[in-house]
């Protein structure tokens, strides 16, 4: 008998023991981060410059959490059907987003179904300057003819979508007499064939999401929205010598839902660090024709998005 209870003292003591083994490395477990495959969700449709930037960064995001990425193209309402998933997603670090200069102008003056502060910012990856792109083979040689074609008549010019910064550029020139009749297309690729199959006169984008169009002889930059000249076509005019001063760079972000955890927006906001750091990065923002200083981190991300929604807000189309 009593052989019989102190072999079961051992054993209690051996399980208990096991137990407080096993504690820590539970804890562990449970504390991992990110603990399954984190949705990336692109607010537009498959190959434009935010479903790139998604995939690149996704790679480098995988190499170093552990974890897989899985592109979650979501396109429509110049993005916030995208957003609207983000949104309404758990904010438990295992959804993140592309946010981008477009759908920032949409919540200009209040009128977004949300604010950038139920957004949290883990960093802003790439800057470019935007430009109006035609078909290789357009009549016009130089922006200031199209210009004076726009005055005589409409042109249709493909953008992202109402209320942003492409919408805003393009009113600036019909603000001085042109007739440029902007036509949202959510997904890059129905823009892009806009133009090229004559749907569109012209397209507004980045010279860096377009560049296969342009390395192919398919598209040409006739004009940039810009300070100085984009580099690899400092020939091509830019707009603020035709009287529009207004240069919105085009920006994509990287965004979690605000209330996410604090350690978990550091652990993401980390990794972002890592990866704008890398040299795979650095040589995708200069294949992109991007500012080479385009990253900006997350304890910055927010005001620059501040800063940009003021700007845009500022430059609002007139009513008429």
């Amino acid at each position: 008998m009593k052989d019989f209870k102190t072999n079961a003292l051992r054993r209690s003591l051996l399980i208990a023991g096991a137990g407080l083994a096993l504690a820590p490395r539970l804890a562990f477990s449970q504390a991992k981060y990110p603990s399954r495959p984190v949705d990336f969700v692109v607010p537009w449709g498959a190959g434009g410059g935010a479903d790139q930037l998604a995939r690149r960064l996704g790679t480098l995001l995988e190499k170093d959490l552990g974890t897989s990425f899985p592109i979650l193209n979501i396109p429509g309402a110049t993005g916030n059907t995208g957003m609207a998933k983000l949104l309404s997603s758990e904010p438990d670090g295992h959804s993140i987003c592309v946010f981008i200069a477009d759908t920032l102008g949409t919540l200009a003056g209040g009128k977004g179904r949300y604010k950038l502060a139920d957004l949290a910012p883990l960093g802003v990856m790439i800057r470019q300057p935007s430009g109006l792109f035609v078909k290789a083979d357009a009549k016009w040689k130089n922006f200031g003819e199209l210009l004076a074609d726009a005055k005589k008549g409409e042109l249709k010019v493909g953008i992202t979508g109402f209320g942003g910064p492409d919408e805003m550029h393009v009113v600036k020139f019909n603000e001085l007499g042109a007739k440029f009749r902007p036509v949202p297309f959510a997904k890059p690729g129905e823009r892009y064939a806009s133009v090229l199959g004559g749907h569109a006169d012209i397209v507004i984008e980045q010279a860096g999401d377009v560049r296969s169009f342009l390395d192919s002889k398919q598209m040409r930059p006739i004009v940039f929205f810009a300070d100085q000249p984009q580099v690899g076509y400092e020939s091509i005019e830019l707009a603020k010598n035709f009287g529009v001063s207004l240069a919105i760079s085009q920006f994509r972000a990287i965004v979690m839902r605000a209330g996410t955890d604090a350690k978990q927006l550091a652990a993401m906001a980390a990794a972002m660090d890592k990866a704008a750091s890398s040299a795979e990065f650095k040589k995708y923002l200069a294949d992109e024709l991007a500012f080479a200083d385009s990253y900006i981190p997350a304890a910055k991300a927010g005001a620059f998005m501040a800063e940009q929604l003021a700007l845009i807000e500022a430059n609002m189309p007139k009513k008429s």
